[in-house]
């Protein structure tokens, strides 16, 4: 059964400076090291749809989403439709900044198809899923640097 997974960091920035970055999904592909490409179809908020272009290693899969969560400073979320998980974004003012905290919750499991995708071409559920914490915490990690140089 697949878990939930979480990443934080701290950026020393305020959350709308945060915001600005996280909710770019056009920019998603330059922080996720499986993203390729998020297209957004119409103006970010919930309910907009997204079609997204993922890797790993040498493989590539299309998949679409729906932004379920969309509150300007504090929290982007988007369900995957082909797998169920939701990933999301959430945005906490510290004294210091902002604890952004990255997190792929998957409430009700995942599709059949997925699972078995993921032990055929991906190598398997648990090395699958410790690729998606590094790749959570690489992600995070060059937000915090965009945001702090204000890229």
């Amino acid at each position: 059964m697949p878990k939930n997974l979480e990443a934080t960091i701290e950026i020393s920035a305020p959350p709308e400076r945060v915001w600005a970055v996280v909710s770019d999904l056009r920019r998603m592909s330059e922080f996720s090291p499986q993203c390729v490409r998020m297209v957004a179809l119409g103006a970010p908020k919930a309910g907009t749809w997204t079609i997204n272009l993922n890797r790993d290693g040498k493989k590539y899969w299309p998949t679409t989403a729906r932004i379920v969560r969309y509150e300007p400073n504090q929290a982007l979320a988007f369900r995957i439709n082909e797998n169920r998980s939701v990933w999301s974004y959430t945005l906490e003012r510290t004294e210091t900044g902002t604890l952004l905290i990255e997190r792929r919750d998957v409430p009700n499991g995942t599709t059949w198809f997925s699972r078995r995708a993921i032990k055929a071409a991906l190598g398997g559920e648990h090395p699958f899923e410790e690729a998606l914490v590094c790749g959570m915490n690489e992600t995070l990690g060059k937000i915090k640097n965009a945001v702090e140089a204000r890229v």
